[in-house]
């Protein structure tokens, strides 16, 4: 609730039938008076003596139920003083807080409204207010509630008042009802006694309350300042262990550096000296290779078929057998094992006459391009097991007929318009240097004998083909 401010009303008696000699008991309000009270009449100026004096007091006993700071300055220190009492006191001062101070009214109005008055509660619901009621008791409980259209309510129960003299009464005793009311209000004023003590109760127990909330905040503030401290202080130990790890970084750093330099060095040696080795041991073989060569063609030396094993059984054996093939060690021409043999010599280049070996072993079921495709597979394995230079040579570039053949390490080669194959292999082993193996393939004797005087081993076509089905 928000507190009310103190009002700049009127004197004591401002509103009530006191405030001008010429208003009667009956006075409404209209006679001559204050000007600016004529010209801008408040909501009290309707009501009749009776009805002012029994508003003004439900108002002081309903007064209590306020919060202090909803109570005008002016009549806060009537507080201490009993409903009857304050009544008497503050008359005026209630009428003007009424006449002028919204807030106030409307503060007594919930505070009325939370009684279980059913006359309260009909007039604040607008309903049917019994007629058995006071008409001033009416009359002042709608001008404090104000429901809707309670100037007509108000004015309907101020004609059912009866009239009573201009000569002031003597004070009577109170009568029964009276004593009902009165005792009715004493109780709402126990009431509302009650429930201002259970809001004072409350409002300590929340001052207790905030006290501790205060005491423990400062708690926290004193634990939140001493973990600050600690965070710094070890935010310092920390930012000083990391410039002594980055420093212990940078100087492994250097180190690492210092030996990749060294490393560098070493390696660089290392590559230049087996360099220099390689190259000595290079030069040394082409020295004995070269003198090699010249020794055989200073002494005109030409391969030979004959070894010393063959004069020692021509002469102390009786019809000794036909001596194999030259280089065999005593392999048959057609064993598969002696182009084994020829294929372990260092660094050999095995060169096959195509459609030579083909057509002997599938001329009459493949044709000849699955020939072509199956010989030079077959060599791809025998590249791919060996260390052998393999090619390959087939008549006529110009007269085949579908995609040419591949495969890994495997040359494939076509002779030329108006060359033969034959031609090609012949040339094929004159061009390799003396005194690396070269072996040619070939059922042709012809061709046979070319390539041997050329210095290649001569293997039948028919090896060729074993040995590819054997591996």
């Amino acid at each position: 609730m928000s507190s009310g401010d103190e009002t700049s009303g009127p004197g004591p008696d401002a509103g009530l039938p006191e405030a001008s000699a010429s208003a009667g008991a009956g006075d409404d309000g209209s006679g001559e008076g204050d000007p600016a009270e004529r010209s801008e009449p408040g909501p009290i100026v309707f009501l009749t003596e009776p009805v002012r004096r029994r508003a003004v007091e439900i108002a002081a006993v309903a007064m209590p139920g306020l919060v202090p700071g909803r109570v005008p300055a002016r009549l806060r220190r009537f507080m201490k003083f009993s409903p009857p009492k304050r009544a008497k006191l503050a008359r005026g001062e209630i009428a003007a807080a009424l006449d002028r101070d919204e807030e106030f009214r409307a503060g007594l109005a919930e505070v009325l409204a939370s009684t279980d008055s059913p006359l309260v509660a009909a007039i604040g619901e607008g309903g049917a207010v019994s007629p058995m009621a006071d008409p001033v008791e009416v009359a002042a409980l709608t001008y404090l509630l104000r429901p809707e259209g309670w100037r007509d309510l108000i004015a309907s129960a101020v004609d059912a008042i009866p009239d009573a003299p201009d000569v002031p009464a003597a004070p009577a005793a109170p009568d029964e009802a009276g004593q009902r009311k009165l005792a009715s209000l004493e109780k709402e004023n126990g009431k509302l006694r009650g429930a201002l003590a259970d809001q004072r109760t409350a409002a300590a127990t929340l001052q207790e309350e905030l006290r501790r909330a205060r005491k423990d905040l400062r708690d926290a503030e004193e634990r939140a300042a001493k973990a600050a401290g600690d965070l710094a202080a070890e935010k310092g130990r920390l930012k000083h262990a990391e410039t002594e790890r980055r420093s212990e970084r940078r100087r492994l750093e250097s180190e690492v550096e210092s030996l990749r330099e060294q490393l560098d060095r070493v390696r660089k040696a290392d590559k230049e000296a087996e360099r220099l080795a390689s190259a000595r041991l290079w030069l040394l073989m082409e020295t004995l290779s070269g003198a090699a060569t010249g020794l055989r063609r200073e002494l005109g030396l030409e391969p030979v078929d004959d070894r010393p094993a063959d004069y020692i059984a021509e002469e102390y054996c009786d019809d000794p057998e036909e001596r194999p093939f030259e280089g065999s060690r005593g392999l048959g021409q057609a064993d598969p094992q002696r182009l084994d043999h020829l294929l372990s010599l260092p660094n050999p280049h095995l060169i096959v006459d195509g459609y030579n070996v083909t057509i002997s072993a599938w001329g009459e079921t493949l044709t000849l391009e699955q020939q072509r495709n199956r010989l030079v597979q077959g060599l791809g394995a025998a590249a791919a097991q060996t260390n052998a230079e393999v090619t390959v040579v087939f008549d006529g570039a110009d007269a085949i007929f579908g995609a040419k053949p591949s495969a890994r390490g495997v040359r494939v080669l076509f002779s030329a318009k108006g060359q033969i194959a034959d031609d090609v292999v012949v040339e094929l082993a004159r061009v390799e240097p003396e005194g690396r193996p070269v072996i040619v393939v070939s059922s042709d004797q012809e061709v046979a004998d070319r390539a041997r005087r050329e210095g290649a081993y001569p293997v039948p076509s028919a090896v060729l083909v074993k040995w590819m089905q054997r591996t």
